[in-house]
C-alpha cells in the first residue's frame, strides 16, 4: 500500500509543482524499472541474506523516498524517491512472498497465498483511492513523509517482534 500511495500521488504533486508531464511520466518510467529490474538478483539476496533482512532493506528504502520527497519538490528530488521507493517495493514483496511460503503446509499454500495477495493487493487498492484526496487535501510532504514513515515504523516494529526470542524459548522461524 505504502509502495502504491505514494506512486499514484507523484506524478499528481509534479503537476501541482508546475513540472511538466514528460517528467511525471520519465519519473514513472523510471519507478516500473526500478520496481522490477532488481528481480534478477533479489532471490539470490533473499537466499544469502534471509528474507527479513531484504524486507528490512526494503523498508529503509521506502523510508529515504519518504524522505527524499520531504527534502524538496523538484524532478531530481521526484524521480530518486520514485526509484528508491521501487526497489525498496521489490525488496518488500519479494522478501516478504518469500516468508509467506514458510508459513503454511504445502495442503494449505492455495489458500494462504490467496489471502496473502488479497490483502496485498487490496491494500494497494485503498492506497491508489486515497492518495489523491490527502494529496489534495494536505500536500505532498504530507503524502510522502508524515504519512508513510508511522507506518514504516510500526513495519520495523513487527519485525523486531518476530525476530525476538518467544519466552518459551522456541525461536521463530526466519
Amino acid at each position: 500500500m505504502m509502495m502504491n500511495f505514494m506512486m499514484t500521488s507523484a506524478p499528481l504533486a509534479m503537476e501541482l509543482c508546475g513540472i511538466a508531464r514528460v517528467h511525471s511520466n520519465t519519473g514513472i518510467e523510471l519507478h516500473v524499472i526500478a520496481m522490477y529490474a532488481p528481480s534478477f538478483f533479489t532471490g539470490r539476496l533473499i537466499s544469502r541474506l534471509g528474507a527479513p533482512l531484504i524486507i528490512q532493506l526494503g523498508l529503509a528504502m521506502i523510508g529515504m523516498a519518504a524522505l527524499v520527497g520531504m527534502l524538496g519538490m523538484s524532478v531530481g528530488h521526484f524521480w530518486l524517491a520514485l526509484v528508491l521507493l521501487g526497489v525498496g517495493w521489490n525488496f518488500g514483496f519479494l522478501g516478504a512472498s518469500a516468508l509467506v511460503l514458510t508459513c503454511h503446509t504445502s495442503e494449505d499454500g492455495p489458500r494462504v497465498q490467496a489471502i496473502n495477495d488479497f490483502v496485498v493487493f487490496g491494500t494497494m487498492v485503498f492506497g491508489s483511492f486515497l492518495s489523491g484526496g490527502l494529496l489534495d487535501a494536505y500536500g505532498w510532504t504530507t503524502v510522502s513523509c508524515l504519512i508513510l514513515l508511522p507506518v514504516l515504523l510500526a513495519m520495523f516494529g513487527l519485525l523486531w517482534l518476530q525476530r525476538r526470542p518467544s519466552k518459551a524459548g522456541v525461536q521463530p522461524q526466519t
